[in-house]
């Protein structure tokens, strides 16, 4: 390493390069909301209202209790239950502004954070959830802060999380400045100041954090040089505001140093250091205009061992840096998905487990649907599946690592390894419900995205072969060792999924109508990645860019008809820019054109688009208090994802801390978590170590 870059690893007498700042969650004093809001429901709207939402309101009650009076939970477990319980309070909204003067008042006391002493406590103004909702998110940042200062630094994987977790805190803490702050009188910690400071303060360590692996990479680039510049100005700008804010207000100055008298000097220093490293840096490199590294430069697995982990959890998610997320299918996975703790049931009844009791959940989950059909729902196509040969994955990529690197690295992903082998069987199965059968697709493209760095597999003996046949032609099929055939067959079956699972819907309700409109959005979005995936999959014609353009021309159109029938505001946008006809009638040109003018693609698709005709409006049922609660946990969904790139505020390292999902990190493995998903889908549990997680320490 040269003595450059040893300087900042190791800077001498100050700052100290391992200190990171953490602050603590804020306290509450309990409150009882399960009797007073069911009440209210039944009173506003019927008993049989308040029947259908009344395990949201047990698990909001049960979620605000374990948060305030439980104090052995771990870090993620916390985050967790504050996750759930924002979504709840998200939900139930709307019951607040309900509550009449002669009702049962409900009031929130919250605590500064930066006092240990309970004092100087602030109520919320009766019947206000706006207080509750910034103390939250405020709780929410500040475990987030502390998750990233108990990471343990010093691996790669370690870095990745910390650097997950302070942006995380960044990002709730700006969204406490930006859209909750100004709704509150509250103690000093929950103003604008302090938010704005405290997310300069995290966006600033999570930057110092990648400065550093910035030079642990090494690289000797021209490029490289200036990006790892720039994230040093960046650093040193962030500390600059943080500082500013806080000595800038003698309040707040006296505020911390109540709390922490070595805040201050510490945010100095830092901002001290990094201005000097980033004005040399930036002296000795020019700005280069060069285009961002392929995804192999970036992430593939090379001969260092110790980072193969980290780069597999950087490998899933790297995609959403290329692409915006998928914003829609709200209603879709609170009846399908299997990773959510709520669920809609038959009757509209609201379902929601406990944050510490996560799916699956011991009901059968369908569809919901009725043997009547309407007549849009005929607008509708439901595409073949592709099929598939079943492969052994498991031995040839564990042999790969073992040949590649050793023993112990094997040993340290066979869990991964294992879950990814046993989906790729189960989502084989004809006998899989719809649900079932997407839920298993979702997470097996996840653990491809995990493992695509080992693509091409030039040094192994063995590697996998995958074979595919064509949706639309099964006589014809493709094989190959390269991993995108693979991964653009399954996003090709989850949306061909989508269109099923809009066909089954009973189009004459509110909730099928909308299911329906989530299941085409899900079907758009994952046709909009396979464009991009055809791109480096040589296949059958089903998978060419131009057929999969059509395929996402269709499901638009499809979502756009759906879209005008539908009653609420939110669902007229799309049909008054772009007629449904027109849209139509692209989808068909393009099924006439190129290639697929020659196929059975073209004769299948062109024969339904030309049968279409405008449906007339459709009868719906009145709205409920279930209709309430869902535009609530839609509103927290938005708010916890995000409309940018990243990924608001649940980046992907921490959320392979949580228990609703099919992998996580444990001591620094990744193992198939079956404490939070049905991996049981038709066989035998897998094998490993399946205990509660807990987040390294330094």
């Amino acid at each position: 390493m040269s003595n450059d870059n040893q300087r900042l690893l190791n800077p001498n007498p100050n700052p100290n390069p391992e200190r990171v700042l953490a602050i603590p969650v804020k306290k509450s004093n309990p409150v009882e909301l399960y009797r007073p809001l069911r009440k209210l429901v039944e009173t506003k709207y019927s008993e049989s209202d308040a029947q259908k939402v009344e395990s949201v309101l047990e698990t909001l009650n049960k979620c605000r209790s374990d948060m305030v009076k439980r104090g052995d939970l771990s870090l993620p477990e916390l985050r967790d239950c504050l996750i759930h319980y924002f979504k709840c309070l998200c939900m139930v909204e709307p019951l607040f502004t309900a509550i009449s003067s002669d009702s049962e008042p409900i009031n929130f006391v919250w605590y500064d954070a930066f006092y240990s002493e309970h004092n100087n406590g602030v109520s919320s103004q009766p019947n206000s959830i706006q207080l509750e909702m910034a103390a939250v998110v405020f709780n929410l940042g500040a475990v987030c802060s502390q998750i990233g200062a108990s990471s343990d630094r010093t691996t790669a994987l370690g870095r990745h999380l910390a650097m997950d977790a302070f942006n995380a805190a960044a990002i709730f803490f700006l969204k406490l400045w930006k859209d909750l702050a100004k709704d509150v009188s509250a103690t000093l910690d929950l103003t604008f100041l302090f938010a704005e400071s405290l997310h300069c303060l995290f966006s600033a360590q999570a930057l110092e954090l990648k400065s550093q692996q910035q030079l642990k990479d090494n690289s000797s680039s021209a490029f490289e040089k200036y990006r790892c510049a720039v994230s040093f100005k960046s650093a040193s700008e962030h500390y600059q505001r943080a500082y500013d804010l806080i000595v800038g207000d003698s309040v707040a100055t006296e505020h911390v140093h109540k709390f922490d008298q070595t805040w201050i000097t510490h945010l100095h220093q830092k901002k001290e250091f990094f201005q000097v490293e980033a004005r040399q840096r930036l002296s000795s490199v020019q700005p280069i205009s060069q285009p961002l590294r392929s995804f192999s430069s970036i992430c593939a697995l090379d001969h260092d061992a110790e980072s193969v982990n980290e780069k597999l959890v950087r490998a899933i998610f790297w995609r959403v840096d290329l692409w915006m997320p998928k914003l829609e299918g709200v209603y879709l996975d609170l009846v399908l998905s299997e990773d959510i703790p709520f669920k809609i049931m038959d009757g509209g009844k609201l379902v929601a487990n406990p944050w510490d009791m996560p799916p699956p959940y011991p009901t059968y989950v369908a569809i919901p649907s009725s043997s009547s059909s309407s007549s849009s729902s005929s607008h509708i196509l439901a595409l073949p599946l592709k099929k598939s040969e079943p492969l052994d994955l498991y031995e040839s990529l564990r042999n790969y690592f073992v040949l590649k690197y050793s023993e112990s690295v094997a040993k340290s992903v066979e869990g991964l390894l294992e879950l990814l082998n046993k989906l790729r069987s189960e989502m084989l199965r004809d006998d899989l419900s719809l649900p079932l059968r997407r839920d298993c697709l979702i997470r097996y493209y996840k653990c491809l995205c995990m493992i695509e760095p080992l693509f091409p597999m030039t040094s192994s003996s063995n590697p996998p072969i995958f074979v595919w046949y064509n949706a639309f032609n099964p006589q014809q099929n493709s094989s190959q060792h390269n991993i995108h055939l693979e991964k653009a067959s399954v996003l090709f079956n989850l949306g061909a999924l989508g269109s099923h699972i809009a066909l089954s819907c009973d189009l004459t309700t509110i909730q099928g109508q909308r299911i329906a409109i989530d299941a085409l959005h899900d079907a758009s979005y994952w046709f909009l990645i396979l464009t991009h995936e055809a791109e480096k999959a040589s296949a059958t014609i089903d998978l060419s860019i131009s057929c999969t353009q059509m395929l996402h021309e269709i499901i638009s159109a499809q979502v756009a008809d759906l879209e005008c029938n539908f009653p609420q505001l939110r669902y007229v946008s799309v049909c008054g820019g772009c007629p449904v006809f027109v849209l139509y009638r692209k989808a068909f040109d393009m099924s006439t054109l190129g290639p697929l003018a020659e196929t059975r693609v073209q004769s299948l698709i062109a024969q339904h688009l030309l049968s279409i005709m405008r449906t007339c409006l459709i009868e719906f049922a009145p709205s409920d208090v279930t209709e309430q609660f869902l535009v609530g946990y839609c509103k927290a969904a938005q708010f916890l994802t995000g409309y940018r790139i990243p990924v608001g505020c649940q980046p992907p390292c921490l959320d392979l801390l949580s228990k609703a999902g099919p992998v996580m990190i444990k001591d620094g493995n990744l193992v198939a978590n079956l404490s939070g998903s049905d991996i049981r889908i038709g066989g035998d549990e897998l094998p490993g170590d399946h205990s509660n997680m807990a987040i390294d320490q330094n």
